[in-house]
């Protein structure tokens, strides 16, 4: 009886530890204020010392970076716009593969996946399931003057702040456009 009850338990954590899905499976990621293949391989060098970055594929014609992620590990989106700032530039704009698993978003944009709270800006009252391409709105991830633009038109604390209260708590949410 008690080997049923461990492996019925080893199971469930074998269960779950697979059922953690990476949500985000890749990005291209536009760097703002590269002059040189310096400061390219600066950015380049940041970014790969996050340790859930599989791969960095930068494309200096475009000062575009594509990044694939490790499926075994969570994506943290403010710390890749973090290693940007540090490397001395900024971000123009990020777009992301972020794998819906059957998410339903709801009649004010809201949407949950694995703990990370989303803000739809353009998609309300739906279902997103699969891979999904989401530009990432928030401050710092697009142009100042896009993001004032924005700032503008949503007229939402939660978006110039970055955070609001979801169930009680102050939580981070990222606002996409899909």
């Amino acid at each position: 009886m008690k080997t049923i009850k461990y492996f019925t338990l080893i199971f469930c954590l074998f269960i779950s530890g697979n059922t953690f899905a990476q949500q985000i499976s890749k990005a291209e990621l536009q760097v703002n204020g590269l002059t040189c293949s310096m400061c390219s391989r600066a950015t380049e060098t940041s970014l790969k010392s996050l340790g859930f970055i599989e791969t960095v594929s930068p494309d200096l014609n475009r000062n575009v970076f594509v990044l694939t992620f490790k499926a075994d590990q969570k994506v943290n989106l403010d710390e890749i716009r973090d290693k940007v700032q540090d490397a001395g530039f900024s971000i123009g704009d990020l777009s992301a593969t972020i794998n819906f698993k059957n998410t339903q978003v709801d009649a004010a944009g809201l949407a949950e996946l694995d703990g990370a709270v989303f803000q739809f800006i353009n998609a309300k009252s739906k279902t997103l399931d699969g891979p999904v391409i989401a530009r990432i709105m928030d401050k710092d991830f697009i142009t100042s003057s896009a993001f004032k633009k924005q700032a503008a038109e949503l007229k939402s604390e939660t978006y110039l702040k970055g955070k609001g209260v979801v169930q009680g708590k102050e939580t981070r949410i990222f606002h996409l456009s899909i």
